[in-house]
């Protein structure tokens, strides 16, 4: 009888714990693909923080280092530095890479450090109870904005994609998603060209995913999905925001 699901030889068989729903085992399953298909298993190293990315370590099969919050930019920056043979990629939410983090992942940006950057976009802080995150939607619930979020009050929502591709020193920036099939591929082709363009020395690389939190967001997994269609995209249009050498 034929598998119909085939394990990515750098996806450990340990059951995921996250939440159901959560798009993070989806993203996970589409790094390892893009890790297996372009052979760099034994040579790429992942940087995660704190926030629900700080438990890849327990589903990638090859190096993690796990970091500050904020902080795995400059982790990685120095990773690559030290060690240029090696493919390096931080995995990143929006709580961590667009808050404490913002300075880091510009000037990484900035200096066109030749990395690969994952970015899980869920409009929420996932792990810590569901507050306010840089990213929230005006209007949106959280355990913070029980009104819902008041540009008066808190500021409007990082377009993060938007900012980096303003950048100089930026080559690929570009927005996915993992609402439907459709998108999920589109997703893999932007993740391994950021591993290519890693590959070929052409600089830093961007990938922000938009993902669905089910749990903070009060929703059914399927509900989450047409939330991120119908409200989170009309804030976070998908596509290839700069390419540099496209």
């Amino acid at each position: 009888m034929k598998r119909v699901f085939e394990r990515p030889e750098s996806l450990k068989e340990t059951p995921f714990r996250y939440c159901p729903g959560c798009g993070h085992s989806l993203i996970h399953r589409l790094i390892t693909e893009s890790i297996d298909g372009l052979g760099l298993r034994e040579k790429v190293i992942g940087i995660a923080p704190v926030g629900c990315a700080v438990f890849a370590y327990d589903y990638f099969k090859f190096d993690m280092l796990e970091v500050p919050h904020g902080r795995p930019p400059a982790t990685a920056t120095a990773m690559k530095r030290v060690l240029p043979d090696r493919i390096v990629f931080s995995y990143q939410g929006d709580g961590d890479l667009a808050a404490i983090g913002t300075a880091e992942i510009i000037h990484a940006a900035a200096r066109g450090e030749n990395i690969s950057v994952f970015f899980v976009n869920n409009a929420t802080y996932g792990m810590t109870g569901g507050q306010m995150a840089p990213t929230t939607l005006l209007g949106q619930r959280t355990s913070t904005t029980l009104k819902g979020r008041d540009a008066a009050v808190t500021g409007y929502p990082l377009r993060m994609s938007e900012i980096l591709a303003t950048i100089e020193g930026a080559a690929f920036i570009a927005r996915a998603s993992v609402d439907s099939p459709k998108n999920l591929l589109k997703t893999k082709a932007f993740i391994e060209k950021a591993f290519r363009y890693q590959i070929e020395g052409k600089g830093f690389s961007f990938v922000e995913v938009l993902s669905p939190c089910p749990t903070d967001w009060g929703l059914t997994p399927e509900a989450s999905l047409k939330w991120i269609q119908s409200e989170m995209m009309t804030i976070y249009t998908l596509g290839v925001l700069k390419d540099r050498h496209g």
